[in-house]
This record gives C-alpha cells, sequence and structure tokens, in this order.
C-alpha cells in the first residue's frame, strides 16, 4: 500500500467473546503512527517503509508486516487521503491476521528481498504511463525453488521492459529461513531446506508506479489440499539427507526419504471457468409459469434439459436466501435460511445436485454489505442504542443506517464489529459447501481485508471454488488475492455507448485494451455481458441489429460470456416472467449458433490473443480484430448498423462464416450482417 492509503485489519477467524490488542511494534524512523484499542483497526501509514504490528489475542501474539510504498508511487495517483473503499487492495494477513497492504499485494509478509530497485526511492522521471504488470512462475532445479518474475510495462509507459524492477517478498506466515533466501534480478531461490511444510512468494513489478502483486506458494506435496487443475506450475522433488536426488518433473518420488515439494499460482482462475458460457436465472421469473411444480427450485429444474441443449454449463441465481418484499432477493432478512416462497435448503440442495448431473456449475449470489431493515437484529437496533445488535451496523448522525444511493430498505453492516465478521463467515462456510462459486454483490462496498480472508478460507478448501467480483467501475487490485473473475463493467458500457451510436464499434477494441493500461494482470478473467437483472435489456435500448451484433462481440471476444435468462429469448420485460411462448427463433438460433462456434473454434480459447488489423468498412459501426490461440487464428467483424455491412480485410481467410456457416467473402470483401468469424488461412 502507498502512505496516506487505510485500509482496515482485524483478526482472521475471530471469537467474538475474546480480547484482542493491536499495537504498532516497530515502523519507520519518521513514523508517528500509534493504533487504537479495538479488534479491528483501520490502518493509515504515514511513512514509506516496513511496519510491523502486533495482534494480541486468546492464541498468543501474532505480527503482520507491512510494506509501505511512497505516495508517489500510489497507482493513479493515490497516496495520502485514500481509503480502503476506494480501490486499494487489503492484504492475506499473518497467523489468523487479516493481514494489510493495499494495492501492492505484499500480503502478510516480510523478509524484504528487492531487485536493487529502489523501490521506496523517488519516483521515475520521463516514464508515467500507468501501472506495470508482473507474472511469477515456479519450479524446482534439485533442491532449490526458483521463482521467476516476468514484469511487464504499461502499453502507455516509455520505460524498457528490461528496465523495470521488481520486488519480492516472502510471507511471514509460516516458518523460513530468511538467510538462505536469494534474489537475483527478476529471480528469487531458496533451497527445499528453508522451509518446513511451505511458504509463498508475492513480488510487484515498479515503475512510476507498482503493479498488481502475484503470488507463488511453495509446500511439501500433501500439506494442503491439492492445487485447483491448471494452476500447478511444477511438481518436483528434492531430496532430504541421505537420499539420493529425484527427477523434478513430477514424477512420483523414488525413494521414501525425499521430500517432494510443488509450486502453484495463486491467482490464477479456476480452469474449469476459463471456457464455460455462464447464464443468469432471476429466479422469481425464469420458471415463474410453471403452475405444476411443487417449489421455484423443482420448476427451474425442468428447464435445465434446455439450457444444456442451449451450450450453457455455469448457472448465477439471483439470491435465494429469505427476504423482504423486495422480489430481487438482495434485502435479506435471514442469512442461513432459503427463503420460503423458492422452497426449502433439501429443494435447493437437489436443484444443485440436478444441475451438477447436467455438466453444470451452480454460483451463490453473496450478499454481504448490507442486511435488510426488516432482518430481525437491525429491527432490534433501530433507535436503540442499548441493543445488543446496535454496533452491527453503520449509523449516520441523524439516527438512520448507513446505506449507498439512498437505497430505504437495506442497512449497511458495519465490519469494525468481530460479531458481524464471525455471523458473515459461518453463512459463508454453509454455502460455500453446498455450490461451485460465489457472485459477490457489491463487491466494492466489503473491507478489502474480508474478502481476502474469505478467499484464503475457501480455497484452502476447494482450489477450484469460483470468486466472481461486481464492482463498478472494476478494479484491478481486486485479482489480487481476492477474486477470480471480474464483471467487464467497461464493456458491458461501451456495448451500451455503440448500439446506441454514441461511440464507433472500434470503441470495443478500446474497452479490452483498458483492462491492461488500468493495470490488470495478464492472468485476470473478466465476465462478458449486455445485461442483467439491473439494466434495461440491450434489445430494447439498441434495437435489433446492435443486439444481434452484441451478442457477437460476447462471443468472440476475450473472456466468459455471460446470458442473463431470457436473452436468447428476444426478452423485453427486466425482471419480467419469461415469455417462454412467445420466444423469438432467429435469436435463439443465433446464440445456439454463437456458442457452439466459441466451443470448436480454438482461437477463441480463453488465453487467446487479440491484435487490431486493418481494415475498410463503409461504417464506423463496424470493426475487425484478430483472435489467435492453439495454432488457429481467426478474423472476427462485427456489424452494429441498421444494413449489411461491406468490409476490405487485410488477411487471408476462408470465405465461409463459422457462425452461419455461409460463404461472406467476394474478391476479399466480407458481407457482415452481424457477425462473422473466418478462419485465417
Amino acid at each position: 500500500m502507498a502512505v496516506g492509503e487505510t485500509v482496515q485489519v482485524a483478526p482472521r477467524d475471530p471469537d467474538p467473546e475474546a480480547e484482542y490488542t493491536w499495537r504498532v511494534k516497530s515502523a519507520p524512523v519518521s513514523s508517528q503512527l500509534s493504533l487504537g484499542d479495538d479488534p479491528v483497526v483501520d490502518f493509515t501509514p504515514d511513512a514509506a517503509g516496513t511496519f510491523v504490528l502486533e495482534l494480541t489475542g486468546p492464541l498468543g501474539v501474532d505480527e503482520l508486516t507491512v510494506r509501505v510504498f511512497p505516495g508517489e508511487l500510489a497507482p493513479g495517483g493515490r497516496g495520502a487521503g485514500s481509503s480502503g473503499q476506494s480501490g486499494v487492495s487489503g492484504m492475506s494477513g499473518v497467523s489468523g491476521v487479516s493481514g494489510v497492504s493495499g494495492v501492492s499485494g505484499m500480503s502478510g509478509m516480510s523478509g524484504v528481498s528487492g531487485s536493487g530497485s529502489g523501490a521506496l526511492g523517488p519516483k521515475r522521471e520521463g516514464t508515467g504511463g500507468g501501472r506495470p504488470r508482473i507474472r511469477l512462475s515456479g519450479r524446482v532445479e534439485g533442491d532449490t525453488v526458483v521463482v521467476e518474475a516476468d514484469p511487464q510495462p504499461n502499453p502507455n509507459s516509455t520505460t524498457p521492459r528490461e528496465a523495470l524492477d521488481v520486488e519480492f517478498l516472502v510471507d511471514d506466515r509460516w516458518p523460513v529461513d530468511r538467510s538462505k533466501v536469494d534474489v537475483d534480478g527478476w529471480t528469487l531461490t531458496l533451497p527445499v531446506d528453508a522451509f518446513e511444510e511451505k511458504t509463498r512468494v508475492h513480488a510487484v513489478s515498479i515503475d512510476s508506479e507498482y503493479s498488481v502483486a502475484d503470488a507463488i506458494e511453495i509446500r511439501v506435496k500433501g500439506t494442503t489440499v491439492d492445487f485447483g487443475e491448471g494452476v500447478r506450475t511444477d511438481g518436483g522433488h528434492a531430496p532430504r539427507a541421505g537420499a539420493r536426488q529425484i527427477r523434478s518433473d513430477g514424477g512420483v518420488a523414488a525413494e521414501s526419504g525425499t521430500k517432494q515439494v510443488e509450486t502453484g499460482r495463486l491467482y490464477e482462475p479456476p480452469e474449469w471457468s476459463k471456457d464455460v458460457t455462464l447464464y443468469e436465472i432471476y429466479v422469481r421469473g425464469f420458471a415463474s409459469d410453471d403452475d405444476e411444480a411443487a417449489n421455484t427450485f423443482e420448476a427451474i429444474e425442468k428447464r435445465l434439459d434446455y439450457l444444456q441443449d442451449l451450450g450453457v454449463d455455469c448457472l448465477w441465481l439471483t439470491p435465494v436466501l429469505e427476504n423482504d418484499h423486495a422480489p430481487h432477493g438482495y434485502n435479506i432478512v435471514d442469512f442461513y435460511d432459503i427463503a420460503e416462497d423458492l422452497g426449502d435448503m433439501e429443494a435447493y440442495q437437489e436443484f444443485v445436485d440436478t444441475a451438477h448431473d447436467h455438466g453444470m456449475k451452480v454460483l451463490f449470489d453473496l450478499v454481504l454489505n448490507h442486511s435488510a431493515r426488516q432482518h430481525p437484529f437491525f429491527q432490534d437496533a433501530y433507535k436503540n442504542p442499548d441493543s445488543e445488535y446496535y454496533d452491527w451496523y453503520e449509523w449516520q448522525e441523524n439516527g438512520e443506517p448507513g446505506t449507498y444511493f439512498d437505497w430505504e430498505y437495506i442497512a449497511n453492516f458495519d465490519y469494525h464489529n468481530l460479531e458481524v465478521r464471525r455471523y458473515l463467515l459461518d453463512a459463508v462456510q454453509q454455502w460455500f459447501e453446498v455450490v461451485d462459486g460465489f457472485r459477490c454483490d457489491m463487491a466494492w462496498a466489503v473491507p478489502f481485508t474480508f474478502w481476502q480472508e474469505l478467499r484464503d478460507r475457501v480455497k484452502s478448501q476447494d482450489p477450484d471454488f469460483l470468486l466472481l467480483d461486481e464492482t463498478i467501475p472494476y478494479i484491478p487490485d481486486f485479482h489480487e488475492g481476492m477474486f477470480d473473475m471480474h464483471f467487464d463493467t467497461t464493456l458491458y458500457f461501451t456495448l451500451r455507448q455503440v448500439g446506441n451510436g454514441h461511440q464507433s464499434a472500434d470503441a470495443i477494441l478500446d474497452a479490452i485494451e483498458q483492462r491492461t493500461q488500468v493495470g490488470f494482470p495478464d492472468h485476470a478473467s473478466f465476465m462478458l455481458y449486455q445485461e442483467n437483472h439491473d439494466e434495461t435489456r440491450y434489445i430494447v435500448e439498441c434495437g435489433d441489429e446492435a443486439a444481434f451484433a452484441s451478442a457477437g462481440a460476447l462471443f468472440t471476444l476475450p473472456g466468459v460470456p455471460m446470458l442473463y435468462g431470457g436473452q436468447e429469448l428476444g426478452q423485453r420485460g427486466r425482471r419480467d416472467a419469461l415469455a417462454w411462448d412467445h420466444a423469438r427463433e432467429e435469436i435463439q438460433e443465433h446464440y445456439r449458433h454463437l456458442i457452439e462456434m466459441r466451443s470448436e473454434t480454438p482461437a477463441l480459447d480463453f488465453r487467446g490473443g487479440i491484435d487490431r488489423i486493418d481494415y475498410e468498412a463503409d461504417s464506423d459501426r463496424v470493426t475487425a480484430f484478430r483472435r489467435e490461440s492453439k495454432g488457429q487464428s481467426v478474423v472476427v467483424v462485427l456489424n452494429f448498423g441498421d444494413a449489411p455491412g461491406y468490409v476490405e480485410i487485410d488477411a487471408d481467410v476462408d470465405g465461409t462464416n463459422l457462425v452461419s456457416g455461409e460463404r461472406v467473402v467476394d474478391e476479399g470483401t466480407v458481407e457482415v450482417e452481424s457477425v462473422a468469424v473466418l478462419e485465417e488461412r
């Protein structure tokens, strides 16, 4: 984090009945900082350097090391006055402590092992251009673990890649002999006998600003649950005393005396989530036409065959918990029980199991910022300072609860209260055991350190559990020890602007490039959408032709496409009962073709690159780009206009449109109605 920024620190897995106290054990010489007496404190460093915070609790004393950069290095000029709610990522913490470090991502770490960077020195001159990026990889060579950093400058920076600095930090939650840690430029090495069971290495890249951090875990195999699919970077084996060296290619150890060590990337999205088609179900409208089902979940179950045939393989249901009068379900009155009008816990579990039988994952809509004002705890606390629940909520000076946007039916939780944290962590654990991931509502409004504790909690039990954040606008630091996938809010707004004719179609490519420009790491995942339960239907606002093109964008741009229930039917009402009997077949077939085409086109893979190409068109409602992966390259042409577009492209392509199966190229000119995907020869 940077000087002047604020982040909330708290005990992890707290016991609300216990006493916890914080103090500053050590700090930079110029610091005058002290902490209060509360168990949860807001930490605002007043000097650059290293702080060690000490937490005394029922299990003893823990320390949290916090690395602080000068305010001048804060991304986007952040620094003094910034708060933990402004996009400054909290950190993962040590030994049961919800740690700190804001944007830099140095989670609960000490052992400052820099690259000779002068990371805490003055701001560079003549570079600028935004945040750099970094990616770590790890491997085992004999009895040594090698962690290599791959820093990349911001696209707008004038700094050569070779001039970027890298600063490594070794996590201090597990014993490590730091005297054996060696750093040479962008490479960190440590012998396997320098740690006992596990450790983590974090790093940032530094230019005129510092990057979102990346992290590698190093551990003896079997110490905790396996790394998620696609996350492991190496499974090597190193000898203990007296054992001969075993190969480091991930093979089975040949002797029982071998210390089997593996490394894994911590911030990689689950492999299964990278190529799915997501589908949002508004639970009180999706199957409300079914009068025969015993409950809502059974009614939705009956539509799973349809969704499977469509090509959907991941479902996001709007909240299913007991709520107040609002049918959207986000005003919750019981965080542990299913809404009675939807069914019960048994019916929900049966729905999840049936979805799994159809090859579909299920996401739970997790609401942690607030409760409904009808929640019994709030009812007891309102205008009653003597209530045991009064301190559970934020309060304004006029006695009304804290909230956002003047929402009148909810009240914000106060995360300075350990009972709030305990209550919500226990709810998280209950629903984690049922589903495959969380869609995290209003993620920006919950302290970052709480998200990091939540992530460590669920990932330690299931590394393939998905965490998707709703943050508007998106925040790069949320990929640092918090979330796997992010709402691509920039693309959403751009698709609307293009669809309305307020921007040229090329703005879509600007939106994709913005991810890197604002500092998202290359391994971040994005959910692509054109509408959801909060927004006017795209087809209503932008018209049929633009809606067909926008659908093409969702399935050809880098990211994970999401459909909002009824989008593929031509539904016009935002939260109405779906008009199944009035589905527009031409729209339905368009989505079927797009989903099938994406699944059969390697170039559109999650990892595939995207590049602009030279083209000439008769309208600025048209754009074209190249996607490439796994030995295949395709050119995508999108047309948001009311009439067919004619586009000359600088590429040698097969003339058959992979979406429609029709030939659309004549002497180098592409005729495109909405979307054309053309394989390059």
